[in-house]
């Protein structure tokens, strides 16, 4: 598979690396399969600000000066560069073909539904559809004091509970309030806070990342970042992150299936999201399909097989019971194309700002220590 698309960075400087290379760092485990070595300390706050892409901050280094004066390098999101993949990849230190939660919607196997896994099902078990230990509850029970510091309706959500049961909960909704409760869980040694901002995603998806609100939000976030550091005891290491960056997506980019019933042929069941489609097909269907989604895509998008993805590597070693929640055939857009249905999915119409592929403006993240 050749494409100009970003492989993950899995084992090496990936999300699910994040957690393993501090629990090492905070010196609870001994160096493992994780390539991301990080500097000792006795606590560890890991903020995440949700589509905060590396390309994205390099470009505007002037609005974020904090950050930017920061040292540190860059990582990868995993596949697809999405929201409740990437931090369930951080929670857990799973790659997504172990966590199974492979994208914004997935097929329930069995049936003909889709959960949406930030909104959730309540017909799912979170633990049975995530079954694995997250890396914060291994941490835990190795005596670390390990705090998620989130939006209070965030609380015992089946994405919370998938991605980071075994961590302590602290509701804050406003910056005070985080920043308070992320200075009042590092003071026990050792530690790991998460904190978890999500209005610069917001913020993108809505008005697009060539907007002044995003850039006025980059702004804000910078401040809120330098806030905390200043905030912590000096034994503390802050850790930056993002679990994806973000393009916009101009209407004449766009391909409304809609509009393309030829492009349903096959196809039972559509998921995924506009720039990362699962399309799970009729039995018997999928080369079909493949072929006529590369004929009309061209260049536009990687049309692939669920075989020929996970031979690639795309969502890491994947898992049986993962298998069938993936589509038949995969399709990750290039460039700012996105692939809609407003009949199927009316909201992602009306973004501007789009996230979900492998090109390098979504998958590189920053990873920058204060």
């Amino acid at each position: 598979m050749t494409s100009p698309l970003l492989a993950p960075a899995y084992g090496e400087r990936s999300l699910s690396d994040v957690v393993p290379g501090v629990a090492v760092a905070l010196g609870a485990e001994r160096p493992g399969e994780s390539g991301l070595v990080l500097p000792d300390a006795a606590g560890y706050v890991i903020f995440l600000v949700d589509g905060m892409g590396e390309m994205l901050l390099r470009r505007h280094a002037r609005l974020a000066p904090f950050l930017s004066s920061l040292a540190g390098s860059h990582g990868t999101a995993g596949v697809p560069s999405t929201t409740a993949t990437s931090l369930t990849s951080l929670g857990t230190g799973l790659v997504p073909g172990r966590h199974g939660l492979v994208g914004y919607t997935a097929r329930i196997p069995g049936s003909d539904r889709l959960i949406n896994h930030l909104s959730w099902d309540n017909g799912v078990d979170p633990v049975a559809w995530q079954p694995h230990q997250t890396a914060f509850g291994r941490l835990a029970a190795a005596g670390v004091q390990v705090t998620v510091v989130n939006r209070r309706e965030f609380e015992g959500s089946g994405l919370t509970v998938a991605g980071q049961r075994g961590a302590a909960f602290v509701g804050a909704n406003k910056v005070g309030e985080r920043i308070a409760g992320v200075v009042e869980a590092s003071g026990r040694s050792p530690s790991l806070t998460y904190v978890y901002d999500g209005d610069l995603d917001w913020i993108g998806h809505r008005h697009g990342v060539d907007s002044p609100q995003w850039r006025q939000q980059l702004a804000a976030v910078d401040r809120m970042a330098e806030q905390m550091r200043d905030a912590l005891p000096a034994t503390v290491r802050m850790l930056v992150v993002a679990d994806h960056g973000m393009v916009d997506s101009p209407p004449q980019r766009r391909i409304e299936l809609d509009d393309e019933p030829a492009l349903r042929d096959g196809i039972a069941l559509l998921g995924g999201e506009a720039r990362f489609r699962h399309l799970y097909c009729r039995a018997g269907a999928a080369a079909d399909v493949q072929a006529a989604w590369r004929e009309r895509l061209g260049d536009r998008a990687s049309v692939h097989t669920r075989d020929e993805v996970v031979e690639a590597g795309w969502l890491g070693a994947v898992e049986e019971q993962v298998l069938p929640r993936l589509g038949d055939v995969m399709v990750a857009c290039h460039d700012d194309t996105a692939i809609v249905s407003t009949r199927d999915f009316p909201l992602e119409n009306q973004l501007v700002g789009l996230h979900g592929s492998l090109t390098e403006d979504e998958m590189r993240i920053p990873l920058l220590l204060a």
